[in-house]
């Protein structure tokens, strides 16, 4: 049974464009399964999480960790009373905007928007669910549920704040303008918190990312075992591996102790949400949405302990030398596409051109600020879907091998 302070599949504030209910599924399960079924869902398996996807079988894609995120969201918000499926389907959108290569992609595209209103992928998910996705004979996009797209807005924190944060913009004014268009044709309510679901969402975002970059870092051999073994709760994990299975092989020993670290960060979230829940005592979803700060959320110790773990992934594998090469190559390649698509929009697939002209009748003629902006967006769009091995299979064709 829901908790009060759940989301409740039959007081949701329903969609933007009015639809007949499912007779066997919630709107939150129909929201799951159409963004499952998406174009810009099945693009993630060839979009990178940290090494370009071309790079090996067993690194993780952008899809990958989507499921796990996916996975480590239901469980926690089952044992916590919330909206599994909510939860699920705001963890299932929660990177569908990002761009190829990653956050390399996303801070190159974001430093080419500067003029145009910016780029965030938070706010480009929501431009794929309510404006790029078009198959639906009725409407633009996936006409999600009010509360997947404020998770999708909102998971990480308002939107709108002046504490700062990953995805906040200080003023309604300076919000990314997909995020602002979205929020312009339906109010999501920028300034408060999301859900509590679409709060578990963003924090086994960093669970699973946290777990699976030691996998892969060890993988791709950035760093060791011993390395780890220094890091607060890594070395106690394994400590209780070497206790249990002394002489394990490594691959085993590995698995053995991250697995341990996944569920010393799943119990930490569990336990101070209970604890939370319990000593504040909201007794609806807009008591959650009302709360000074997140209700879910790590301790404070073992807070202070994944600083220190996200310090030694950014310094020994985001910025490793190797991961750098890779991180300029691949600006390049950005940095390229998209002022040649501003240049020669012709360039862009037969099926883009409607918007080209669209963009071209917005501002008269293409050297008007509003032409540019409008055409910068619908490269931005372009670029910004283009899976990794199709943005290099690109640039070989356009631009590296006319050099």
């Amino acid at each position: 049974m829901l908790k009060p302070y759940a989301c409740q599949p039959g007081e949701s504030r329903g969609r933007l464009h009015p639809e007949s209910m499912s007779t066997f599924r919630s709107p939150f399960q129909r929201d799951r399964d159409r963004i499952i079924h998406s174009s810009a869902f099945r693009r993630l398996k060839h979009k990178t999480q940290v090494f370009v996807e071309h790079e090996g079988d067993y690194y993780r894609t952008r899809l990958t960790h989507t499921i796990e995120v996916a996975q480590v969201a239901r469980t926690i918000a089952g044992t916590l009373g919330l909206n599994t499926d909510l939860a699920e389907a705001v963890a299932l959108a929660h990177d569908l905007g990002h761009p190829p290569f990653g956050h390399t992609g996303e801070d190159a595209l974001a430093e080419l928007m500067k003029p145009y209103g910016g780029f965030d992928h938070n706010a480009q998910a929501l431009r794929i669910v309510t404006k790029l996705e078009k198959h639906y004979a009725g409407f633009d996009g996936l006409n999600l549920t009010w509360e997947t797209l404020e998770g999708i807005a909102k998971h990480n924190g308002p939107a709108i704040s002046d504490k700062g944060g990953s995805h906040s913009f200080p003023s309604r004014e300076e919000l990314p303008y997909a995020l602002a268009e979205v929020d312009a044709a339906w109010d999501l309510e920028l300034e408060t918190n999301a859900s509590a679901e679409a709060q578990v969402a963003a924090v086994a975002d960093d669970v699973a990312y946290n777990h699976h970059d030691l996998h892969d870092g060890l993988r791709a051999g950035l760093f060791d075992e011993d390395d780890l073994c220094e890091l607060p709760v890594i070395e106690a994990c394994f400590a209780e591996v070497d206790k249990l299975h002394p002489g394990l092989d490594r691959t085993r020993r590995q698995h053995e102790a991250l697995r341990r670290v996944f569920g010393v960060m799943v119990e930490d979230v569990i336990a101070v949400a209970e604890n939370r829940l319990t000593s504040l005592g909201p007794q609806s979803v807009d008591d959650i949405r009302q709360m000074d700060g997140p209700i879910i959320r790590f301790s404070k110790p073992l807070y202070q302990s994944l600083k220190v773990l996200k310090q030694f992934l950014f310094e020994r594998m985001y910025r490793a030398p190797s991961v750098v090469v890779e991180r300029k190559r691949v600006t390049e390649m950005i940095n390229a596409l998209f002022p040649l698509f501003m240049e020669r929009p012709e360039l862009l697939p037969e099926e883009w051109q409607e918007e080209v002209s669209r963009a071209r009748i917005l501002g008269g003629d293409c050297t008007r600020p509003e032409s540019k902006q409008a055409l910068a967006r619908v490269v931005l769009d372009y670029v910004a879907g283009m899976t990794d091995r199709f943005a290099i299979q690109e640039y070989d064709r356009l631009v590296g091998r006319g050099r």
